[in-house]
């Protein structure tokens, strides 16, 4: 096997920008829009829904896990799909789901046709959030792969965002068919935008289409002699045929990639970000806000999502992937810590304490958006070999699924036994055990090409020091 790959010092210097890569890059990044507006907009439709419905507890908690449910079937085919087919294909097929589930959601005249419009939703999420950081991460230049990545997960917190703020101006008239339908907007533009995406090169070339690869590739990259290495060092890469399961089971290093993006995803889920998001109206609701203000305040929560973001696009691939990870983590279990404090009293129960709840609140919210929410997207992206990329990011995406929907199911339990303020304790402190997950095995990817961070994996480098 050749060793020659492009290392960090080949990439000190950035190549021009193509716009063909960006172009790619930005529309498979609106599945992540997609995803954030159906996630953030339930929260503002979910008490119209019951007063129309009459629904139940029972029948809105299904309302609401039915997106989840289908987001782990979703993402649990979408790795079959996307080598079968192609992730272009796949991508359209989702968009197509966020279509016709929104206009199910929004013409729904029952509680079970919103469950099976929010399951239809969830199923475009499932595929959508595992096919496109793998199409961007296929499609970008090593020197800019982390931020071009990130791209995905600032479309989330736009999305989210653009929820909240939608759902605070229709909640005066209680316009909850708007809230739902207006997912199917963007969603056309996505659907009609995808036919014009480019394929994977990386996946052309698992397909034996090495001349359409080498073509594709010419067009997403500046310099030519570059685009012929990558297909070079791709086509080195390829010539194990093992796939999937078979592959998981003989090769131990592969193995220790795909136990990676599992805890990566796992940790994700259990930093507490849904609870927090789940926990901010009440939190508003404590300082005086009232229902108006509370779905406000809750846009404000979305607004610090969506512009934390940023920070993860401007120094994934400068800063680092590790030390952001460490700071992000710091700052959510300081950020909860203190949290824990003031609701157990222990500094005061002024109004002051109060507005520091959310003050903390916030930087929470932040640390959260400019580390585990981005990058732990770009890890699981980059450490899976070529072979086994879509059975290890399947793997990957639906432990993020499954632990949402285990995070989401326990959360009230917790509130009852544990109460509020140990709660945040407990998260706090699984925060602060992240920190060392990332100390021990996380590597540093940035600058690093997919192929060397493969040839260092299959050598048996220690999983921190395969991006080196």
């Amino acid at each position: 096997m050749s060793d020659t790959v492009l290392t960090p010092s080949a990439t000190a210097t950035r190549p021009p920008m193509v716009g063909r890569m960006m172009f790619a890059v930005i529309l498979a990044a609106i599945a992540g829009l997609m995803f954030g507006l159906d996630v953030g907009v339930i929260s503002g439709a979910l008490g119209f829904i019951r007063d129309e419905f009459h629904a139940s507890d029972f029948e809105q908690s299904w309302i609401v896990s039915s997106m989840m449910f289908g987001a782990a079937l979703g993402a649990l085919g979408a790795g079959r799909m996307s080598y079968a087919f192609g992730r272009r294909r796949a991508l359209i097929f989702s968009a197509f789901l966020f279509v016709a589930g929104g206009l199910v959601c929004a013409l729904a005249a029952s509680v079970s046709a919103l469950i099976l419009g929010r399951a239809m939703l969830g199923l475009a999420i499932g595929i959508g959030s595992f096919v496109a950081p793998l199409y961007i991460s296929e499609v970008s230049d090593e020197s800019r792969r982390g931020s071009l990545v990130s791209m995905y997960q600032l479309m989330i917190t736009f999305g989210i965002l653009l929820a909240f703020v939608s759902n605070a101006i229709l909640s005066y008239s209680g316009s909850w068919r708007w809230m739902l339908g207006i997912m199917a907007i963007p969603g056309v533009f996505f659907l009609i935008g995808s036919f014009f995406l480019p394929d994977s090169p990386r996946w052309l070339m698992l397909r034996g289409r090495h001349e359409e690869a080498l073509s594709i590739m010419k067009e997403l990259r500046h310099d030519p002699e570059h685009a012929h290495q990558e297909i070079r060092d791709i086509r080195a890469q390829i010539h194990d045929r093992q796939r999937g399961l078979a592959m998981f089971l003989e090769n131990p290093n592969f193995r220790r990639a795909v136990m990676l993006g599992i805890c990566l995803q796992v940790a994700q889920q259990l930093t507490g970000i849904n609870v927090v998001m789940y926990y901010a109206p009440r939190i508003f609701q404590e300082v005086g806000f009232g229902s108006s203000g509370q779905m406000w305040g809750t846009a404000i929560v979305g607004v610090v999502n969506w512009l934390a973001t940023f920070i993860a696009i401007a120094f994934a691939d400068s800063w680092g992937r590790r030390q952001m990870l460490i700071t992000g983590f710091a700052i959510m279990a300081t950020g909860l810590a203190m949290l824990a404090a003031i609701m157990s009293g222990i500094v005061g129960t002024s109004d002051l304490s109060h507005y520091l709840a959310i003050a903390v609140l916030l930087c929470f919210i932040a640390g959260f958006a400019f580390s585990a929410g981005p990058l732990v997207w770009v890890l699981c992206s980059e450490v899976m070999p070529l072979q086994g990329r879509d059975f290890g990011i399947t793997c990957s995406t639906v432990t993020n699924w499954v632990t949402n929907m285990v995070v989401g199911a326990t959360f009230l339990g917790l509130l009852s036994s544990l109460g509020s303020a140990n709660t945040f304790w407990l998260y706090a402190g699984l925060n602060a055990l992240f920190i060392f997950l990332v100390l021990f095995f996380v590597p540093e990817t940035k600058g690093v090409s997919l192929e060397s961070i493969e040839i260092r994996l299959n050598k048996g480098i220690k999983l921190r020091d395969i991006g080196r």
